[in-house]
C-alpha cells in the first residue's frame, strides 16, 4: 500500500489504533528487520562472468576426487572409465572426521585397492557335464551349510525363467550349473538338486525369497534353516536401504563384484537377457555372487551374535521368508469386472465434481495444477487473508492446507473430494485389474521385509497396505477382493488396539493395564479418567477426544496438534493432555525414559530386541531432534507390533501345514491377516487363528483379536 518501510512512516497519520501504536513503538526493530532482510549488492568481489563459461573438466583432478569419494558410477558416466576406490579392511567403518596423525603424514598412509575377480584367487567351476553335476550334488549332500543363487531372465518372479544355479560351499570356490532354454529340460536338471535343496542343511543367499519362488516353478520347495544376507544387513542397519550384494561386498568386504550392467547392459531396449550371455561368462559372474554372499554371511553372523539380532533373525525373520513366499505364490482372487464397472462410475462422478468446481469458482481452470488452484482460491476467491506459500513462491494447496479451509468456501470441499476420487481411480481401481497374473488369474503382491526401519512389512506391485478403508468409496475396492470360488470364504482377523496394548505393557501404567485386563472400552475408560467422571457418563465427543489422545500420544502429539485435530482451543487441548498424564503417569515415564535411552545408547529396542538407531536424537536442531524423540517413543511400539504379527504368521502357517488344511493365508495388511478359507474349515480356522494371534508373543496384556468371514474382504473385515 505504501511501497516501502519509509513510505509507511511518511503516512503514520493514516494509521489507527493498535497498528499505529506498534509502528510507533517498534520503529527501530522494523528498520533493523528490513536491514537484515535486504540483500547486499555492492560488496567488492573479483568474480567475472566469463569465468562461468563451461569448459572441459580437469580429468586428472576429477578422477582423484571421484576415487577419494568412491563415486564409481559418476566416474563411468563422466570420465568413461572404471576407477579403483580405496578399500577399508573388512568390517572397519570409514571415519569421516579422521585426520592424519601428527607423527605420520597423510601422504604416507597406505591405500588398498578393492579386491575383485581379477586380483583375487578363486576356483570357479562350470558344471556342464553329467560327471561334474553328480560330483557337485555329492558334495552338497555332505554339507551342513551352503550358498546358492539363481540366474534368471527377469527380476519379475512370475515371468522369470531359470538360466542356471550357482553354489558355493567355502570361500573362494563356486560351481555353476547352466540350464537350457526349455522348461521341461530345465526342470529335469533342477530335479537332480531337489533333494539337497529340500534337505535340512542351511541355505545361504541374498534375497532368498526370490530364489525360493523361482525354484517353486520347477517343483522344488526349499526348506531347512535359511541365512539371508540382505535381511542380516537390515537387522544390523535398519535405516540404511542400500542392500544390494554389490554395495555390501564393497562396504563390508572391500570387494568389487562384477556388475550386472557389465554383462547385460543398462536398462532399456538394448539391454540383453542373461540367456544371451556366453555361458562361461555367466558362470564366472554367478559363482562370484555365491562366493561373496557366503563371505558376507561369515561377516554378518558374528556381528548379529553381539546383540539380540541373531535370535530375532533366527526365530522371526528367516522362518518368515518361507511364509511370505507361500503367500505371494498363492495370491488373491480379484473381481476385475467389478472394478472396471466402478471405474466408469468414478469417471462420471469426477466429471460431475469438476463441473460443480467450475460453477462455484465462477471460472474454468486446470484442477490438477496446484499453481492454478492456488491462484483461484487466494487471488480470485480470496478464501484466506494470509495464504501460505511454498519455497518456489506459489500458493500452498496441499491437503492439510485445504482441510483447514473447508468451511471458508464450498469449492474447497469439492477440490478435496475431486482429489480423493481421482487418486482412488488412478492408484487402485484402474491399475489393480491390470496387475492380475495372466497365468494364475490372481493378484500377487510382493512383501518387502527390509524396507521399514520399524520392522513392519510393506508391499508393492501392488501396494495393498494403503488401500483406503474409512471412506465409502475406498470400501468399494475391498469388495473386489473375493474368495477363490463358491466353496471358499474370506476370513479376516486383526488385532484390536495392538499399539495401545503394547504401550500399556511397555509402560506398565497401572490404570491402562487395569482397563485392558478388565476388558473395558479403553477410549471410554481414558475419557472417564481424563474428565474425572463415571464411565457410564462419558459422551461420544469425550470418547472421541480421548481416542485422539490415546493414539496421538504414541506419535508425540502436542497441544497445538491436538487442538488442530479436535478443532478446540489450544488451552483446552493442553488441559486434556496434562490430565491424561496425571491419570496415566506410567505413559509419561515411558516416553521420557525412551528418549533418554535413545540419547544414551543412540538407539531404542522392541520387546524382542529389534533396534532402531536414532542418530539425530542429540541434534542441536530442535525440529530434527523432535522428530527423533517421537521415533524413540513410537519405534518400540510399532516394532513390537510388527514382531508380534510376524510371529503369528509363522505359527499360523505351521498350523495350516501340520493340520493339512486346504485353507490358505493370502494377505497381511498392517495388523490384519486374510485367509482364503474353505467353508468347511472356516469355523475351526477362525478359532485357531484368534488363539495363535493372541498368544503369538509373551506379553502381560491380553491381546484381543477380531475375526469374521464374508464373500469379500470388506464383508469379512
Amino acid at each position: 500500500l505504501y511501497d516501502s518501510m519509509e513510505g509507511i512512516y511518511e503516512n503514520l497519520d493514516k494509521l489507527k489504533g493498535k497498528q499505529l501504536e506498534n509502528f510507533q513503538n517498534f520503529k527501530e526493530q522494523a528498520f533493523m528487520s528490513k536491514d537484515l532482510a535486504t540483500i547486499v549488492t555492492d560488496l567488492p568481489h573479483s568474480f567475472h562472468v566469463d569465468q562461468a563459461v563451461m569448459e572441459e573438466p580437469n580429468k586428472e583432478d576429477l578422477k582423484a576426487l571421484f576415487t577419494e569419494l568412491e563415486f564409481r558410477r559418476l566416474a563411468e558416466r563422466i570420465l568413461g572409465e572404471t576407477i579403483e576406490t580405496v578399500a577399508k579392511p573388512a568390517g572397519e567403518q570409514m571415519d569421516l572426521f579422521a585426520t592424519a596423525s601428527s607423527t605420520e603424514p597423510a601422504a604416507e598412509e597406505e591405500t588398498t585397492e578393492l579386491k575383485n575377480l581379477e586380483n583375487t584367487p578363486h576356483n570357479y567351476v562350470l558344471c556342464d557335464t553329467d560327471e561334474k553335476i553328480s560330483s557337485l550334488i555329492s558334495n552338497l549332500e555332505k554339507a551342513k551349510s551352503y550358498c546358492f543363487d539363481t540366474e534368471t531372465t527377469s527380476l519379475n518372479v512370475w515371468e522369470a525363467e531359470l538360466v542356471g544355479i550357482a553354489f558355493s560351499l567355502k570361500t573362494g570356490e563356486g560351481f555353476y550349473v547352466p540350464c537350457p532354454d526349455g522348461f521341461d529340460e530345465t526342470k529335469a536338471i533342477v530335479s537332480r538338486f531337489k533333494a539337497v535343496l529340500e534337505n535340512g542343511s542351511e541355505k545361504i543367499g541374498h534375497n532368498l525369497k526370490y530364489d525360493i519362488q523361482v525354484l517353486k516353478k520347477y517343483d522344488v520347495r526349499v526348506t531347512g534353516p535359511l541365512f539371508d544376507t540382505m535381511v542380516a544387513h537390515y537387522l544390523l542397519h535398519p535405516d540404511n536401504n542400500r542392500r544390494s550384494m554389490d554395495v555390501l561386498a564393497e562396504n563390508e568386504l572391500g570387494y568389487s563384484p562384477v556388475s550386472i550392467t557389465e554383462l547385460i547392459g543398462k536398462k532399456g531396449k538394448n539391454q540383453k537377457s542373461m540367456r544371451e550371455i556366453e555361458i562361461p561368462i555367466v558362470s564366472e559372474y554367478a559363482c562370484e555372487d555365491t562366493d561373496i554372499t557366503l563371505q558376507l554371511k561369515e561377516y554378518f553372523e558374528p556381528e548379529m551374535k553381539k546383540g539380540k539380532e541373531m535370535e530375532l533373525f533366527t526365530d522371526v525373520e528367516m522362518p518368515l521368508i518361507l511364509v511370505l513366499a507361500d503367500m505371494e505364490e498363492e495370491g488373491v482372487n480379484l473381481d476385475s469386472e467389478k472394478l472396471k464397472t466402478y471405474s466408469k462410475k468414478l469417471e462420471i462422478e469426477i466429471n460431475e465434481i469438476e463441473a460443480k468446481i467450475y460453477e462455484e469458482a465462477g471460472m474454468k481452470f486446470l484442477i490438477s495444477s496446484p499453481k492454478q488452484v492456488g491462484e483461484v482460491l487466494f487471488d480470485h476467491l480470496k478464501v484466506s487473508d494470509k495464504p501460505k506459500k511454498t519455497k518456489t513462491g506459489q500458493y500452498a494447496t496441499g491437503e492439510d492446507i485445504l482441510q483447514k479451509l473447508r468451511t471458508k468456501h464450498p469449492v474447497v470441499d469439492l477440490l478435496l473430494t475431486y482429489r480423493e476420487v481421482v487418486k482412488l481411480k488412478n492408484t487402485y481401481v484402474d491399475p489393480l485389474p491390470e496387475l492380475v497374473n495372466e497365468k494364475t488369474h490372481r493378484l500377487h503382491t510382493s512383501y518387502n521385509q527390509v524396507v521399514a526401519a520399524t520392522g513392519r512389512l510393506s508391499s508393492d506391485k501392488p501396494n495393498l497396505q494403503n488401500i483406503p478403508i474409512r471412506s465409502e468409496r475406498g470400501k468399494e475396492i475391498r469388495k473386489a477382493f473375493i474368495p477363490r470360488d463358491e466353496n471358499h470364504t474370506l476370513l479376516a482377523a486383526d488385532y484390536s488396539q495392538i499399539e495401545l496394548r503394547i504401550i500399556a505393557a511397555l509402560s506398565q501404567d497401572r490404570n491402562m493395564l487395569e482397563a485392558f485386563r478388565s476388558g473395558q472400552d479403553i477410549h471410554a475408560s481414558t475419557a472417564a479418567k481424563v474428565y474425572g467422571i463415571p464411565l457410564e457418563e462419558v459422551t461420544r465427543e469425550q470418547r472421541s477426544h480421548a481416542k485422539m489422545v490415546n493414539f496421538g500420544i504414541i506419535y508425540g502429539i502436542s497441544a497445538f496438534g491436538l487442538s488442530q485435530r479436535l478443532d478446540i482451543k489450544r488451552k483446552e487441548a493442553k488441559q486434556i493432555i496434562d490430565s491424561y498424564f496425571e491419570q496415566f503417569p506410567g505413559i509419561k515415564i515411558y516416553m521420557d525414559s525412551s528418549i533418554q535411552i535413545a540419547r544414551d545408547k543412540g538407539y531404542v529396542e522392541t520387546i524382542l530386541g529389534r533396534k532402531r538407531y536414532l542418530r539425530d536424537i542429540n541434534s542441536a536442531n530442535a525440529v530434527v531432534r523432535g522428530f527423533a524423540e517421537r521415533n524413540a517413543i513410537n519405534s518400540p511400539i510399532q516394532g513390537s507390533a510388527a514382531d508380534m504379527i510376524k510371529l503369528a504368521m509363522i505359527k499360523i502357517q505351521a498350523y495350516l501345514k501340520d493340520a493339512n488344511l486346504k485353507s490358505k493365508m493370502i494377505l497381511q495388511v498392517h495388523d490384519e491377516l486374510i485367509f482364503d478359507a474353505t467353508k468347511d474349515e472356516a469355523d475351526e480356522l477362525m478359532k485357531k487363528v484368534k488363539e495363535l494371534m493372541s498368544q503369538a508373543m509373551e506379553i502381560d496384556v491380553p491381546m484381543d483379536v477380531d475375526a469374521n468371514t464374508g464373500d469379500n474382504w470388506l464383508q469379512a473385515h
